[in-house]
Order: structure tokens, then sequence, then C-alpha cells
């Protein structure tokens, strides 16, 4: 079924991309002080995020190679299971281009399983990535993930070199997973805004805490999940008594069901309502003298 759209209170999803000198690391711990107190950075950098120790309050695991997508997945798992609000991702470009990172591993499977075809070897690889892909996107962490990027270039009409531009290096495509992707120019440090959802970034800007916090100001402005299922059941409520058979009563509960499961008390009334109608339509008929 179709309903109005409501935008839900949410976890951000941010990707700050960037040329080496640009300020990644910092401009994410700067953000992530505007988004909560307990932040957690996961450093495959060789201890680069610990240079900003005087900058930010944070705790750091180092990440060595190989920098497979399980690793990090675990990484991520063990900041979910610690309490922290934000979680960086310094860099989540070595999962990609790193040692035994998945072009690496997509190269060793070709050879190892497919006869060097590389073509063939990412039904393999890219699952892994997937894995890791969809714990970022479902993580109950704020995730901030830096990525390097690089000059694009293309062959032009008499083997001239073309510069379209900066490239992250990640996966193509990456950038459509997140909520918001800034780049970070080299000389100033300046955010542009290669997408934004949130619609925050109309200019160039310095990322401060500041910046952290009309963030979570904006992810905070939605209908929290709760609100959402209370307002589920209680619409459910209101159709259960008009119900004629026990298929369109089945069908109203198993439509909320879902939303209700989570919360005991929204759930017990919907029980509730149901059980009550589905004695009203299964009572027998009283016989007539």
């Amino acid at each position: 079924m179709f309903k109005k759209a409501e935008r839900k209170q949410a976890r951000l999803r941010l990707a700050l991309a960037g040329p080496s000198g640009s300020g990644k690391t910092y401009s994410a711990l700067q953000m992530a002080k505007g988004l909560g107190s307990k932040i957690a950075v996961i450093d495959t950098e060789h201890g680069s995020a610990s240079l900003y120790a005087d900058a930010a309050d944070f705790d750091v695991m180092e990440l060595h190679a190989p920098y497979t997508p399980e690793r990090y997945v675990e990484a991520i798992q063990a900041a979910e299971s610690a309490g922290y609000d934000v979680l960086i991702i310094d860099s989540y470009s070595h999962e990609w281009t790193g040692p035994g990172g998945c072009l690496e591993i997509n190269d060793e499977t070709a050879k190892a399983r497919f006869k060097g075809n590389t073509w063939s070897a990412w039904s393999e690889t890219t699952p892994r990535h997937r894995k890791l892909t969809d714990k970022i996107l479902t993580s109950p962490l704020h995730i901030i993930c830096t990525m390097r990027s690089k000059t694009e270039t293309v062959q032009g009409e008499g083997k001239k070199i073309v510069k379209l531009g900066l490239k992250s290096e990640q996966r193509d495509g990456t950038d459509y997973e997140f909520t918001v992707v800034l780049d970070l120019t080299h000389d100033g440090h300046y955010a542009v805004a290669s997408k934004d959802r949130t619609r925050l970034f109309q200019h160039p800007e310095l990322v401060t805490p500041e910046t952290g916090t009309k963030l979570l100001a904006w992810l905070n402005d939605g209908r929290s999940q709760e609100q959402q299922a209370e307002d589920a059941v209680n619409e459910a409520i209101s159709k259960i008594p008009m119900v004629e058979t026990m298929h369109e009563l089945q069908s109203v509960y198993a439509a909320t069901y879902r939303q209700a499961q989570e919360y005991p008390e929204l759930l017990a009334k919907l029980n509730t309502a149901k059980d009550k109608r589905k004695a009203e339509l299964t009572q027998p008929e009283e016989k007539t003298a």
C-alpha cells in the first residue's frame, strides 16, 4: 500500500573525500564532535588519526593489512558493542584499493578459481564488499567515511590526456550509498557537497563541530520509529472492528504487526483488538426460535 511519505529520524551516513593533505581526518573529527560525545576511529592510515588527539577526545583502533571487508565489519561491530555515538572509518578506500582489499582479493580469486577471468571473479568478491556496505547502512552509529581521491583522466583527441576531475578510490557508485558526500579542497580545506540529501550545504564551508550539530538537528527532525508505529497501531485498531472476514482481519493485522513488534505495549494493544474481533467473527450465530 502507498502512504504519505515522512522523513524518519536517521543516523548519519557521510563521506569525506579528498586528495592527500586536504584535511579529511581532521574534518571528520571536528564534525564528529558535534554529533556525539563518544567518538571512535578505525584508523587504517598507520596511526595518523592519533596525531589529532589534542583536537578531539576519541578512541582509536588501528587496522592494518589485510584490509578485507570482513575485518572492517568486525571493527564496526566492536564499536557498536562498546556503545559509541559516532564512528569514523579512516580510510574506507583501503577496503577497495589497499593490500588485501577488494581489488586484490578479486585478482587472487580470478587466478585461483576462474582461470584468470577477473570479471567472473566479481561474483564472489562483490557479495563480500556488499556485506560491508550493508553494515555501514544499517549500523545504529553515526558513520563518517573518509575516502582518498585522485585525478581521473581520459585520452582525448590526438592522444591528449584530459582531466575529468577527482574520483574517489572506492567502488563506482559508492557515493549513492551516502546521505551526504563532501569533497574537500586542498587549498583552504573547504568542503563542497557533491551529493546532499539534507540540502544544508549550499556553499563551500569549513567543517567545524557546528557542521555536526546542524546535521544532528536535521537527522533528529523526523518522526521516530516508535511514533510511526503508534500511529500505525491506532489506525489499525480503528479499522479492525469494521472488518467482515477473517481474511480482512489478518490483512490489517499483518500490515501493522512488523512495526509494532518491537514495542510490547503497542503490540499488546494491537493483539487485544485483533483477538476481540476474531472472537466476534468466529462466534456461532444464535439460533432463532
